[in-house]
């Protein structure tokens, strides 16, 4: 055993901005709000966000910008900070416009984006297995393939088998036909194995749920949408990733401007904050 590994983790820092100290009960508050694989990361990304928030009201003060609070249309209403903080992005955080031009060329290089999904007609048994039990996957597998096997010889007899076999009821009782099936539709693994698939053939897709027997009917390719049923959309994504960056470059203006101790404001963090992004939405 080697005693000269500490046997706790050290307490975090006093993270502070220009003298202000930010309370670790604040910090314990907001780590519920940056999930990570680790403690001491949801701690550091809490603290980096209220370092953000407060470098803004440090600004909004010595500006003297302040903003009646807004309301939203279920009655949530800004507090003063997060007026004052909205308010002092608005007037000091300029975004550059967004054009004809750029929408049109972001469209012609990303396609994929604004390609209507592939429809998929499908028939399936479900054979299922509780999660996480490894033995009942397994042997979910082994019957599923048995089933496989007996319906590629006996292709007329899959609804027969869906109806006697089928852990989804739903499908079972319509001879295991899923109907069409579009992306988001059906769990990630499943939608894959049909992508997998080429239409007439049958197969066995492992899911969260089980081991699924799939006959695969007919496939509509996706289609890419007209450029003219996209523009808003392009127009709303490419103004929302201008105003990120500008923000970013604004905070970290105010960041290197700043004191801070206890926490490495990484360029990552120079985002908005918790509260600005609610305000703004």
């Amino acid at each position: 055993m080697d005693c000269s590994l500490p046997t706790t983790l050290p307490k975090p820092k006093t993270v502070s901005v220009n003298g202000t100290v930010i309370p670790r009960e604040l910090i314990a508050q907001e780590v519920q709000n940056h999930p990570a694989e680790k403690p001491i990361l949801a701690w550091q990304a809490a603290a980096r966000a209220l370092v953000v928030r407060e470098l803004l009201l440090q600004e909004a003060t010595r500006l003297g910008v302040a903003a009646e609070p807004l309301r939203d249309p279920d009655g949530r209403s800004e507090t003063p900070e997060e007026a004052a903080m909205r308010a002092l992005v608005e007037r000091e955080v300029e975004s550059p416009a967004v054009d004809e031009a750029a929408c049109r060329q972001f469209y012609e290089r990303n396609p994929s984006r604004f390609q209507a999904g592939e429809l998929f007609e499908a028939a399936h048994i479900l054979i299922a297995a509780p999660r996480g039990d490894a033995a009942a996957a397994r042997a979910a597998r082994a019957e599923a393939d048995a089933i496989l096997d007996a319906v590629r010889t006996r292709p007329a007899s899959f609804a027969d088998v869906a109806r006697d076999r089928s852990d989804c009821r739903t499908s079972a009782d319509n001879g295991g036909n899923l109907g069409q099936v579009g992306a988001g539709q059906t769990v990630a693994e499943f939608e894959a194995g049909l992508r997998a698939m080429a239409v007439g053939t049958f197969g066995v897709i492992d899911t969260r749920y089980g081991s699924h027997v799939v006959r695969l009917d007919h496939r509509a390719p996706g289609q890419v949408l007209p450029f003219a049923h996209v523009r808003a959309r392009i127009a709303a994504y490419l103004a929302a990733a201008a105003h990120h960056r500008a923000l970013a470059r604004y905070l970290g203006g105010l960041a290197a401007r700043a004191q801070i101790t206890g926490i490495e404001l990484a360029p990552a963090a120079a985002s908005t904050p918790r509260e600005e992004r609610h305000a703004t939405r």
